[in-house]
C-alpha cells in the first residue's frame, strides 16, 4: 500500500463516532489538500478485510455520496442516526457534526 494511501485510511479510521468530514477534509488531514478524489476511490477500492468508518465520509456540503434511495445511501444514514447523528434529507449539518464542528464552541463557549 502507498504511503498515501495508508495515511488517507488512517484519517478516515480516526474520526470518531457521532462525527462525520468531508472527502476534502479527509485529504487534507492525510497532508494530500486538493485529493478528494482519491478519497472517495480509496473507499470504494478498501481492502478486504479492511473496517473503516466509511459512512462517516460525506460530500462539502454536508450530503451523503450515494445515490438517494440507495441501499447504500439507506445503510449510511441508518449507522449515521445511530450514532447520534442528525441526517436530514441524506444532508448532516458539518457546522454540528463535522469534526471541527465545535472548535468555536470549545474554544470560545459560544453556541
Amino acid at each position: 500500500m502507498q504511503d498515501d494511501h495508508a495515511r488517507i485510511y488512517a484519517a478516515i479510521a480516526a474520526i470518531p463516532a457521532g462525527r462525520v468530514a468531508s472527502y476534502g477534509a479527509i485529504a487534507l488531514r492525510a497532508g494530500l489538500p486538493g485529493r478528494a478524489r482519491l478519497v472517495g476511490k480509496l473507499l470504494s477500492d478498501t481492502p478486504d478485510g479492511m473496517e473503516l468508518p466509511w459512512h462517516r465520509v460525506l460530500r462539502a456540503d454536508g450530503h451523503v455520496a450515494l445515490p438517494p434511495g440507495s441501499r447504500g445511501f439507506r445503510e449510511q444514514c441508518q449507522r449515521l442516526r445511530a450514532e447520534g447523528v442528525a441526517v436530514r434529507n441524506g444532508r448532516v449539518a458539518l457546522s454540528q457534526f463535522g469534526l471541527d464542528g465545535n472548535l468555536d464552541q470549545a474554544l470560545w463557549g459560544m453556541p
